[in-house]
Order: structure tokens, then sequence, then C-alpha cells
């Protein structure tokens, strides 16, 4: 057996530390983080250094006492080798002698036998020499006695120290291939460490360089928070001085002016008008919006349950198609017939209510009167279902007493019998609490303010009832349908039926589900939303007061309305300041330029000018045209004289001109023409002398001239104006657009920054669970980096 030593506990304590501190601190081979690497990056100071030099230093005592150990061993096998030597020169002397005294017994064996063959020859020797020869023979005896003994005694010794020695070297030599192992593995360990703590090392120097930056860095931005910190209190305290000196003159003038404050008393403050809330409005509307489809989707359910039980009223227990199915049936399947009567106004009634909450209205629970409406309807269908459950539990019982229905089915149809009960139970539960909601709309002292919360509380337990209920009863449903498929006379029309029946119960279920969290999660808004009043009080609005505040609301939209007045187009001022540089930075000064527009707006006047003269002289060379036929059609009676075509239309106003002035004596003649209207005189004693005509045709087309003209000009400039409102607003889009790529880099900026600090936190927070001796310092950097990541923000 190996010889275990003492000295190997330290060793094998050391090995299991570097065996954590690896764990610890080492990465992984595949490069991914350990745990220890995250608050290593926040040990940047000269603990993880006195750490790992701890470790190296138990790692060294240990190899050190290893090699000692080992030393220590060689030099007991030098020992054992030199006593084995020794040992087998002796056996080697003692073999030798050992051959000596063979050889010696050999050779007196031999004299002896001369001397047995001597003596038979001579008998007759003397009795002196056969005493002779009998004593040396004796004392070769005992002397050959003796070396055998001594030969046998020396052999049992080497052959034990053989033993011993072959026994001793092979536990040597074991112990000698473990400590080498050992050694091995240390020294493995060792250098393994050392690379890895070196990495380590050069890291976290890496990491305390990149920290003592971004200290520095969060110190500078931290003294620039602190100096704005105390701008930002300077001016608190000088808000503070002047809200404070505000409220002063405010309680002195309302102490002064106002002669009471009739908000205090709620029998004053319910005369005041309240506010119109646009936005509550809005909300109602949508939250009932969304409640009449979750109505609408129960509707359908509903209407499909009861169908659906109607027609297996109809076929189980007996088929009505082949027997005659029993009176209670036929009353209950009546009953069932009638369900779309009572189920259908409630839609109707939701409808009604969603229609009555609009913009313009104020819905509180004192004005929704249309409420009532869905109350009453609510009320129809619960009668309903109480004169359905009797039926209902009969039909049940029935089934029961069936000879096909088992135990199992009779289990299922006595839960289905409760199930019902509950069901009924529910909705009249539902309808009392939306009865008392209906009161403060009929009758408001009916009920309390103070109970309008918890009636909302009630009605939202109840529908959490119902959708329990609702649970409950397709639970059991399934598993009857189950049953009842596995029944020998079930037919193909039960099993449809009871597949219909179900879906029905699964959409009951969901839609009782959607509606109980509709109402829960709307309980503050509806508890809130349907009692403000006036500002301060204590009571809620009535309907005369909603009637005033929407007529008041008619006559504010009215004035407002009649305050705004339309702008007239123009260059705003900070636009126009911004053009100034472009335009002052052109090709051609704004003197140069006003001067070429002077003189194309001359130009074109001229032109303008030119053409309607033209256009005047054509028009004097029709009208004389129109003279010449005239006279070539007086002189010329009978025959028609045909026109040209394209002097018809001057022809037939000529005509009718001529009647005109036959049947009036002074009356006012228009003539039209592409520039405008011309208005005359004409007399019936005196014809018209064609130069007073040609001179009043001239100035009014002179003076349209003229208007065209400016109205020309007028265009002109405004399109120069536009042309520069165009440059403008594309010099401002360009400024925009890098006005939003500086911001995009600011963002980016930011936000690595917040993620830094972010991490920073992190790191800090951990660090200060492992160093807790440095809770102080690292308190005072989490400081630091809060006061950053708010001013980041406020920045933001």
């Amino acid at each position: 057996m190996p010889i275990k030593d003492s000295r190997h506990a330290p060793c094998a304590s050391s090995c299991e530390e570097g065996g954590i501190g690896t764990c610890c601190i080492g990465p992984t081979p595949a490069g991914t983080p350990c745990a220890w690497e995250v608050p290593s990056r926040q040990l940047a100071g000269g603990f993880p250094s006195l750490l790992l030099r701890a470790q190296n230093q138990v790692l060294k005592k240990g190899v050190v006492d290893e090699q000692a150990n080992s030393a220590s061993l060689k030099e007991q096998l030098k020992m054992k080798d030199q006593s084995l030597r020794k040992l087998q020169q002796e056996m080697d002397s003692l073999t030798f002698r050992n051959q000596q005294l063979a050889k010696r017994v050999e050779l007196l064996q031999d004299e002896l036998a001369l001397s047995e063959a001597r003596g038979k020859k001579n008998k007759k020797s003397g009795d002196s020499s056969c005493q002779l020869s009998q004593e040396q023979k004796s004392v070769f005896d005992e002397d050959l006695q003796k070396k055998i003994e001594e030969n046998e005694r020396l052999h049992i010794q080497f052959f034990e120290a053989d033993e011993q020695h072959k026994r001793l070297e092979a536990e040597l030599k074991n112990r000698l291939e473990v400590l080498e192992t050992d050694a091995a593995q240390h020294q493995a360990v060792v250098d393994s460490l050392t690379r890895k703590y070196i990495d380590t090392i050069e890291k976290l120097q890496n990491d305390k360089t990149n920290l003592e930056i971004k200290s520095q860095t969060l110190e500078r931005e931290a003294k620039e928070c602190r100096f704005q910190a105390e701008e930002c209190q300077q001016q608190l305290k000088s808000l503070h001085a002047d809200l404070g000196r505000r409220l002063d003159d405010s309680l002195c003038i309302i102490n002064e002016k106002v002669p009471f404050n009739d908000t205090r008393c709620s029998q004053y403050n319910a005369l005041n008008v309240p506010l119109h809330n646009r936005r509550c409005q809005l909300k109602l509307r949508d939250i009932a919006g969304q409640a009449l489809a979750f109505v609408q989707d129960l509707v359908t359910a509903l209407l499909n349950f009861h169908t659906y039980m109607e027609q297996r009223v109809q076929i189980f227990p007996i088929d009505s198609a082949t027997d005659t199915i029993s009176p209670l049936n036929q009353k209950f399947s009546q009953y069932l017939h009638e369900n779309a009567s009572y189920v259908r106004p409630l839609e109707e009634g939701m409808l009604h209510l969603f229609e009555s909450i609009t913009e313009d209205t104020v819905t509180v629970l004192e004005t929704t009167v249309k409420l009532k409406v869905f109350s009453e309807h609510l009320t129809f269908y619960t009668c309903f279902l109480r004169k359905i459950l009797p039926y209902q539990l009969k039909s049940l019982e029935e089934e029961c007493e069936s000879s096909l229905c088992t135990a199992a089915l009779r289990a299922r149809n006595l839960e289905l019998h409760s199930d019902m009960k509950k069901i009924t139970a529910v909705f009249e539960k539902l309808h009392v609490y939306i009865s008392l909601i209906v009161l403060p709309s009929i009758k408001p002292e009916g009920l309390l303010r103070t109970n309008y919360s918890s009636v909302f509380t009630h009605i939202a337990a109840g529908l959490h009832g119902f959708h329990n209920v609702m649970k409950e009863i397709s639970k059991h449903y399934s598993q009857k349908a189950a049953l009842e498929h596995e029944l020998p006379t079930a037919t193909q029309k039960l099993i449809t039926t009871n597949d219909c029946i179900l879906s029905s119960v699964v959409a009951l279920t969901n839609g009782a589900g959607k509606i109980a969290s509709f109402f829960s999660n709307n309980l503050d808004h509806f508890t809130a939303s349907l009692s403000y009043g006036p500002k301060g009080g204590t009571e809620f609005i009535s309907p005369l007061s909603a009637e005033c505040m929407l007529q008041y609301k008619k006559k504010a939209v009215a004035y407002m309305k009649s305050l705004k007045k339309p702008y007239s187009d123009s260059v705003p001022y900070e636009e126009a300041l911004a053009n100034r540089r472009v335009l002052l930075s052109s090709t051609e000064s704004r003197e140069g330029l006003a001067q070429q527009v002077q003189q194309s707006l001359e130009k074109i006047a001229k032109l303008e000018q030119e053409k309607e003269h033209w256009m005047l002289e054509a028009q004097l060379a029709k009208i004389k045209l129109e003279k010449e036929n005239q006279k070539l059609k007086s002189s010329l009676s009978g025959q028609l004289i045909e026109p040209m075509p394209e002097n018809s239309v001057l022809l037939n106003a000529a005509e009718r001109e001529k009647e005109v002035s036959i049947k009036t004596s002074r009356e006012p003649v228009k003539k039209m023409s592409l520039i405008g209207m011309l208005t005359m005189t004409t007399d019936s004693k005196e014809a018209p002398e064609a130069k007073s005509r040609e001179d009043l045709i001239k100035n009014h087309y002179m003076a349209r001239i003229v208007e065209l003209t400016s109205l020309l000009q007028l265009a002109d400039s405004k399109s120069v104006h536009f042309h520069a409102e165009c440059r403008a607003l594309a010099k401002r889009l360009s400024l925009a657009e890098k006005s939003k790529e500086s911001l995009v880099e600011e963002m980016k900026l930011a936000s690595q920054s917040i993620s830094r600090l972010q991490a920073s936190e992190m790191l800090a927070k951990q660090f200060d669970g492992h160093t807790p001796w440095d809770s102080s310092k690292h308190t005072r950097r989490a400081s630091k980096r809060n006061m950053e990541t708010e001013r980041i923000i406020c920045w933001k």
C-alpha cells in the first residue's frame, strides 16, 4: 500500500483553493463570460490583485512542499538501494563461502571414503588410528552441521531481505509514480492558473483604465450637474418668491373683491353650470360601443342556446317524429320557441343607449334616460327565464327517470339541474342592480350618491358569477353529451344537436368572460365619469344643469366661430427675416430686379394696349359692316340676303337692336364682346352717329385695358412673392433636415450614455455585494451616475 503523508493536506487544500479561484476568476474556454466577469470589471482597485497573489502563494507553497517531499522520497530510495547493494554483496560473499564449504565437504567425504577403504584393507590397524579418525569425523560432522545451520539461517535471512526489498521497492515505485503524476498535475494547474491570472490581470488593468476614464468623465459631468442644480435651485427660489408674492396679491384681491364663495355650500354650488367634458363623452361613447358589441355577441349566443334546446326537447328522450312527447316538454318547447321576442330587445335597448351618448350630450346617471329601456328589456328576459325554469328542471327530472339514463348520466343531469337555478339567480341579481342604476334618471332621491360605487362593484361581481356559472354549465354539459353519445339509442340528430348546444354554451361562456373583464377594467371610469358636476361640488349634475350646459356650449361655439376671421395671405415676419439673406445674396440686387420687372410690365402693358387697339379696330369694322348690311337689307325689299357666316351673329344683333329702337324711344342697349359689356342709349328719332359710337367704344375698351393691365401686374407680383416663399420653404426644409440629423445623432449618443450608465450601475450593485468595505465609495459613484442619468433624461 502507498505511504500517506500528512504533508499532502496543504497541497490538496491549495489545489482546491486554486480550483475555486479558477472557477470564480478565469473565463470559460468558449469565451462566454462567467459569473466572475461582471463583478471583476468593477474590481478595478487592489483587491483582485491581492486575491490572485494570495492564491498564487498558496499554490506555490503546495508545489514547494510536494517537491521537497519527492526529494526526500528520492533520498530514501537511494538509501534503500545502497542497503540492497550491501545485502547483495553479503549474499555473494555467503554464496562464495557456501561453495567453499561444499567443496571442503566433498573433499572430506572423499578422504573418509579413502580412509574407510584403507580401514578395510588394514583391519588390523591400531585402535589409536580408529579413534583418531572417529574424532576427526565427529569434529568434521559438528563443523559441517554448524556450517549447514549457518548456511540455512543465511538463506532464510537472504530470502526475507530479498522479499522485503522487493516489496519496499514496489511500494516506493508506486509512490514515486503517484507523486510524479501529482507533481505534473500541480505543475499543469499552476501553469494554467498563471496564464489565466496574467490574462485576468491584463483585462482588469484595461478595465481599470476604462473605469478611470469613465469616472473622470462622470466627475466632470457631475460638476456640471451640480452647477446646473445650483442654478435650478436659484431659479426655484426666485419662482417660489414670485409665486408667493402672486399668491398674496391674489388672496388680497379675493378677500377684497369676492363677497362669498358659493362652492363651499352644496346648495349654492348645485346652481352653477359645470364644464362640458368632451373627452369624457368620447370615452363613454367608445365604452358604450364596446359594450354594444359584447351584448350583440351575447344575444346571438343566447338565441342559439334556446333554439338548440328547443330542438333537443323535440328529439330526446322521445323523438317527436316517431312518437308523441310529454305535455311538459310540449309546453317547454312552446315557451322556448318564443325566446327571440325576449332576447332581441336586449340588443335594441343597448343600441338605443349607445345612440343616446354623443359628443354634444352630457352622460351621467341622472341624464341617461335610455338606460331605463335596457333595464325593462332585461326585466322581460329575466321573467322569461323564471317562466321556463320549472319546465327545464322537470324536463331534466324526466330524463333521469328514463330507462336509458345511467347513474353517471343522472349525476350530470342533477348538476345541470343546480346550474340552471344558478343562472336564473344570476340574471335576477343583475336585473336588480341595473334597475338601481336606473333610479337616478327617474327618481333621484331613490338612490344615494354614496351607494353608486357599491352598486357598480356588485354588477361586476354578478358578471363574474355569470361567467363562472357558464363555465360550470359548459363542463357539465360536455360530460353529459359524451355519455349520451355512448347510448345505443343515440341518433345522429341528437349528436348534432348536442354539438350545437355545446358550441352555443362555449360562445356564451366566452361572451360572459369578455363582458365581466370589460366591466371590471372600466369600473373606476364608470364610478368617476358618471358623477361629475360643478367644480368643488358634492352632488351629481341634474338634467336641468345638463340642458343649460349644452345651451351655453352651443353659444360658445357660435361665438368662437364668429371670432374666427380669415387672415390675408402674407409672408410671416420670421420667414421674411429668414429669406432676407437669400434675397441679399442673389446675383442681382433688389433694385435691378425691380427695374427689370418694371420694364417687363411696361412692355406687357404696351403689348396689351396694342392688342386691345387692334381688337377695337376689328370691332369697329364689324359694326361698319353691320351698317352696310342694314342698308342693303332696307334697299332690297322682299329679297333675303344671306350674310357672311362669320358675321351672322352681328347681323342678328343689329336686327334686334332696330326692333328695340322702334319700340322704345330711348332705351339702354347692351353689346357683348370678348373684353366686356358695352352699354349705350339709342334715339329713335336720330340715327346713331358712327363717330360718337366709336368714341364710346374706344373709351370703354381703354378703361378695360387699364383694368386688365393692373390685374396682370398684381398677378405678376403675386407670382414673384410665391416664388420667394417657395425658395424660403426649401431653405427651411434643408435646415430642418440638418437639425433632424443632428438631433438623431444626439439621441444616439444619449442612448449610448444611458446604456453605459445602466451597465455601470449594475456593476456597482454587484461590486457592493462583493466588497462591502467600499460601500461608501461606490455609493458616491452610484449617486453621481444617478445624477448623470437624470441630467440626460432632462436633456432629452
